[in-house]
């Protein structure tokens, strides 16, 4: 069941999405070569604990999931699309890495879901290329999630970039409803088709989280229970942002990048 967020749990999620922010571009800036997955996950420990919020994806436990999840931070490097383990085997992160940090948040309550993918020191043109068009992919989809507008609109935005930019979406990675616990309803799928699926109202949130890999779709769970990976051994990227529903333009509640000053957001 979509459950609509009243205008104290909205003020709630602004509160912490900006300090969701501000925290995922502290651990941003310490990705460098060298460093270690678990410092990075460290570090959201640490700023958490600082702000006074929790981590929302540690110990949490998915349906299906034998174990709930051990860090408060994903990190998932190159062919890892989602919910790599920091802490577990910590990996040193190497010049040409891409790495996609991923980070929910939980304040007085509300849950805020973030992601951003970047490059370790100097990247490749190739990757460059597909950490934009994942970005892109994200933002087109934001811009259809507006009060009247439908899940498919957001789903058919992000496949359209992904397509044209010669890229696939992950199969079987999704977005979702997020904000009284960390996947809530509705399903948020990267591919879609105009005007089908649940109907988009003021006071949803939803977190928009498109992944793109080249070639196949196809994608394969490591032995962790939690790793995802790209099938045929690509890599991928991962952004994400928690957005409000409004009667006008979304609001994103988790940041704010450069290629979204048309629409109003947390910071």
């Amino acid at each position: 069941m979509i459950r609509i967020k009243t205008p104290q749990d909205i003020e709630l999620l602004k509160e912490g999405g900006k300090r969701h922010a501000e925290i995922l571009e502290l651990i941003r800036d310490a990705v460098v070569p060298g460093v270690s997955t678990f410092v990075l996950n460290e570090i959201a420990m640490k700023e958490l604990k600082k702000s006074g919020d929790k981590a929302s994806f540690l110990n949490y436990k998915p349906y299906g999931a034998k174990r709930g999840f051990p860090a408060a931070l994903c990190v998932s490097i190159n062919e890892e699309i989602v919910h790599g383990i920091p802490n577990e085997n910590p990996k040193i992160l190497k010049e040409g890495d891409i790495v996609t940090i991923d980070l929910g948040l939980t304040h007085m309550g509300m849950i805020t879901d973030a992601a951003i993918t970047i490059g370790v020191g100097s990247i490749s043109k190739e990757d460059t290329h597909l950490i934009r068009a994942t970005e892109e992919a994200m933002y087109a989809g934001i811009e259809e999630a507006k009060n009247g507008n439908t899940i498919g609109d957001i789903g058919f935005a992000i496949d359209s970039v992904a397509k044209r930019e010669g890229f696939v979406v992950a199969e079987g990675l999704a977005g979702h409803g997020v904000g009284y616990e960390v996947h809530e309803d509705p399903y948020v799928p990267n591919t879609g088709k105009k005007g089908q699926g649940d109907k988009l109202v003021s006071g949803m949130v939803i977190a928009i989280e498109p992944m793109l890999m080249t070639g196949s779709g196809a994608i394969a769970l490591l032995k962790d229970g939690y790793t995802f990976v790209t099938k045929n051994g690509s890599r991928s990227a991962h952004f994400e942002h928690t957005v409000l529903i409004t009667e006008g333009q979304p609001i994103i509640l988790t940041g704010k990048y450069d290629i979204v000053d048309k629409y109003e957001t947390n910071i």
